[in-house]
């Protein structure tokens, strides 16, 4: 099913020949009621009728469009068209017409409990916006579209959460739900968009509003990246302080201070555990020497 523009015209001219039609055939009729000639009588009663009943017949073809509406007329359950453009038309008498909105409209998921791609639970929603872009398969196409983007929506976020971890501790490349949220966020329009075009639904934006591990895990994740973050530090603090140790050595050679090996062995390991302990250093004062 495609959308197709239908015939109408200006509603308000219909409205006035409605309206003189009306009156007309109730004057006709009237004026034939009273007491003349029979046949003159009967020409007017008829003739007021007919007019009457064509002024009640053009009275079922008017139809209001609201802006960023539209309507689906069907003629006995036959699809003629629609009517978008806002104002007040006349079309084809005795159709059904039937009001899509057109409208931006947000759906808020609900908070989706699914397994990433490591198995972990997670819990993740997102907010999709879309509007209507073709009437007739939103009408016709789908049961209630409403609900069809809703359904799709759900499916395609457990689909999309499934393909990715959580977050990515040992290889950072990677995508991860937490750590790239606008590229997930736009696969999941772009799949969000094949499943909605047989509705005519145009998606126009995808957010994940929710992500966070499932309450049984949280704890123990929590601690994976408590532990994660304090190697990472330890590590930027090692080679900080490999970096110090070599600086300070080359400036004692600069200086003209020459030491054998294992008086640098000794000022590597006391510079390094000066620089890397987390607690201050206590100074050691040898009264002796390095070999007695």
């Amino acid at each position: 099913m495609r959308e197709k523009q239908a015939w109408y015209m200006n509603g308000f001219l219909a409205f006035v020949f409605v309206l003189a039609a009306i009156i007309g055939g109730a004057a006709l009729i009237a004026l034939g009621s009273m007491p003349e000639e029979e046949a003159a009588n009967t020409t007017q009663i008829v003739l007021g009728a007919v007019i009457l009943v064509l002024g009640i017949v053009a009275s079922s073809s008017l139809t209001i469009v609201q802006p960023n509406e539209s309507k689906i007329i069907t003629f006995f359950g036959t699809y003629i068209g629609t009517v978008a453009k806002s104002g007040m038309w006349m079309v084809i008498p005795f159709t059904k017409k039937v009001r899509v909105s057109l409208k931006v409209r947000n759906f808020n998921s609900q908070t989706l409990k699914v397994n990433d791609a490591e198995g972990n639970p997670i819990e993740i929603g997102a907010v999709v916006v879309f509007k209507v872009t073709d009437s007739a398969k939103a009408t016709f196409d789908v049961d209630n579209y409403e609900r069809f983007v809703e359904i799709q929506s759900e499916t395609a976020i457990r689909h999309i959460a499934a393909q990715y971890a959580y977050d990515t501790f040992e290889n950072t490349s990677a995508f991860s739900l937490r750590g790239n949220a606008d590229e997930v966020a736009e696969e999941l329009m772009k799949e969000l968009q094949e499943r909605l075009s047989v509705a005519g639904v145009q998606v126009l934006e995808t957010r994940l509003t929710h992500l966070a591990y499932a309450p049984e895990i949280a704890s123990a994740m929590l601690q994976r990246q408590q532990a994660i973050a304090i190697v990472s530090a330890r590590q930027k603090i090692v080679e900080g302080a490999v970096g110090m140790v070599e600086s300070a050595l080359k400036q004692l050679e600069e200086s003209g201070i020459d030491l054998d090996v294992e008086r640098r062995a000794a000022m590597v390991n006391n510079l390094m555990v000066a620089i890397v302990s987390d607690r201050s250093a206590t100074p050691v004062i040898n009264t002796g020497s390095l070999y007695s």
